[in-house]
């Protein structure tokens, strides 16, 4: 090994460290993929996709160059290292790899003119941030149209810093808005525990770390101890929730919708919202 200085570059991850905090881009990158895909000429878009986008199978469109479709996917999926606000436009991109069409391509095309709109958006880590642990998660409830699946967005945060998140489609179908609300929550719980067993290596503590939640019926189901009816039906692999929230070490915290930051990974949003969500997450332009 050899010491070259301070990191500036690595496997296409630029860093800037200052006394403030630091900053961690793929603006290079970035520009690459634009270039290498010959997407350097469309227009920019201010959204990573349309609230009105609906994709579906789409059997009867168009079928497009599935390498080319993969290539763009594996090159997206490396930039949401330091970009989470595309990160549900790709991972829903994704999911079409198998049999690509016309339609998906043309999703992936406005994930790119965004990328053209804002290449130096990057990640913040302030130095002055406290070592607290918190998260958020939330659902779109049968949001995928082709199985009726939802999708759970969490996300995790250490101090002011935006350390972890996902955008993923739950492996069961949910019957409410609040099952599915419930099992993101679990799974968000089940990334916290496992945070918290990460950073007690480096000597820290953590008790009921916060889970933000903007769902009342779902807060309610994890503090219930009966198992009536109306939650019966719910996977039990999920009830560790109610677990961990009787040990103590999680607490379940009620959020407002607008306050919910894990919303920008289960459904497109309009501008406002979006532009609003994504400073909240720490994605920022140098400074």
């Amino acid at each position: 090994m050899s010491l070259m200085g301070e990191l500036q570059f690595f496997l296409g991850l630029q860093i800037k460290q200052g006394l403030e905090g630091t900053f961690v881009h793929q603006a290079k990158y970035t520009k690459d993929i634009l270039r290498k895909f010959d997407k350097g000429d469309l227009k920019p878009m201010a959204t990573p996709m349309s609230t009105q986008m609906a994709l579906d199978a789409d059997e009867e469109g168009e079928v497009v160059d599935q390498r080319e479709y993969r290539g763009m996917i594996g090159s997206l999926l490396y930039l949401t290292a330091t970009r989470p606000d595309i990160q549900f436009a790709v991972c829903l991109c994704a999911r079409f790899q198998a049999s690509p069409r016309l339609s998906h391509r043309q999703a992936v095309k406005r994930i790119f003119r965004y990328l053209k709109y804002t290449p130096e958006l990057g990640l913040w880590f302030s130095s002055a941030s406290l070592l607290s642990l918190r998260g958020y998660s939330d659902a779109d409830f049968a949001g995928c149209r082709l199985e009726r699946k939802s999708t759970s967005g969490t996300c995790q945060f250490l101090g002011s810093s935006h350390v972890s998140w996902s955008s993923r489609k739950q492996s069961s179908i949910a019957t409410s808005t609040t099952e599915a609300k419930y099992i993101a929550a679990a799974s968000c719980c089940s990334q916290q525990l496992w945070m918290k067993s990460t950073l007690s290596d480096f000597g820290l503590s953590f008790r009921k770390i916060p889970l933000l939640v903007d769902s009342t019926s779902a807060i309610s189901v994890a503090k219930n101890p009966v198992l009536h009816s109306r939650t019966k039906h719910i996977d039990v692999r999920f009830h560790f929730l109610r677990d961990h929230y009787e040990k103590g070490d999680i607490d379940l915290i009620h959020v407002e919708t607008e306050n919910q930051l894990a919303d920008i990974f289960t459904k497109p949003l309009d501008l406002s919202i979006f532009a609003h969500l994504r400073g909240e997450l720490g994605v920022c332009y140098p400074f």
